[in-house]
């Protein structure tokens, strides 16, 4: 066992893990590929989503040991069964990634409602982090201000926002770091569950996921607490902060063709 002490030794080293939600597709995928290229002392890469043989895929592609958690998000069992593996592992978390998460485009009315994981599997893994630790959590430009026809992604990306930056105001003591990922549109399967893209414009701004992951992680190892992608985004950030509400919206009515 890679972390066995010599005998007479009680102390036993805690297992070295990277966790990611979301992993088997999209920018989960590429956090998962790519975070073993910067964490070179890690024991393990743990993964969570819901379809098995990509995990599996991904298994064959990353160079360190691979233990999938594959599971809905949504149900109770999958948070259980990761309890009981960092218990039983004596799991140091050097970083969890939460990207699991997508959105629908729509009128609030014309779009089924549910949550996410992301609170919920960070609670779990906080007792498990430890000084150096780092979150990384997914939310969105989408998150910069309110987004008619795109409501409830923004809304739920912008308490993603707001969550990491009070988490990592909480856990500065701790020297655990919180970082929320706010890129535009990703050529990602993003496209493909939300429906069409709403402006051509947001085709034109499409990112490449592995250059956004790059950033982020790059982002997180400086401590930045909000990582955005690319010239476009970090203006229109900008703008959110000093443009007035009742503009942004009338703004984000025409870019996403909002039938209000």
């Amino acid at each position: 066992m890679k972390n066995r002490q010599p005998d007479g030794c009680r102390e036993v080293l805690k297992l070295k893990i990277a966790i990611v939600t979301g992993a088997s597709s999209g920018m989960g995928r590429e956090f998962a590929l790519q975070i073993p290229q910067l964490y070179k002392n890690l024991d393990e890469l743990w993964v969570v989503a819901r379809r098995t043989d990509r995990l599996k895929n991904l298994q064959e592609q990353v160079k360190i040991p691979v233990r999938i958690f594959d599971g809905d998000m949504q149900r109770d069992y999958i948070f259980e069964k990761l309890q009981r593996e960092l218990d039983r592992r004596q799991a140091d978390v050097r970083m969890l990634v939460n990207a699991a998460g997508y959105g629908k485009i729509g009128n609030v009315s014309d779009i089924d409602l549910k949550g996410t994981a992301l609170t919920r599997m960070t609670g779990i893994c906080l007792p498990y982090l430890s000084k150096g630790s780092r979150i990384v959590n997914l939310a969105s430009a989408a998150s910069f201000c309110a987004q008619p026809g795109f409501c409830v992604y923004a809304a739920s990306k912008a308490y993603v926002l707001r969550f990491s930056q009070g988490l990592a105001a909480e856990l500065k003591k701790r020297g655990i770091l919180v970082t929320a990922v706010c890129p535009g549109p990703v050529r990602t399967e993003f496209f493909d569950r939300a429906g069409a893209l709403a402006a051509s414009e947001k085709e034109a701004l499409c990112a490449e996921p592995e250059a956004v992951v790059t950033q982020a992680l790059t982002d997180s190892v400086r401590g930045r607490c909000v990582s955005v992608y690319g010239a476009a985004m970090k203006g229109s950030r900008i703008l959110s902060k000093i443009l007035p509400d009742r503009l942004l919206v009338w703004g984000m009515m025409k870019i996403n063709h909002a039938d209000l």
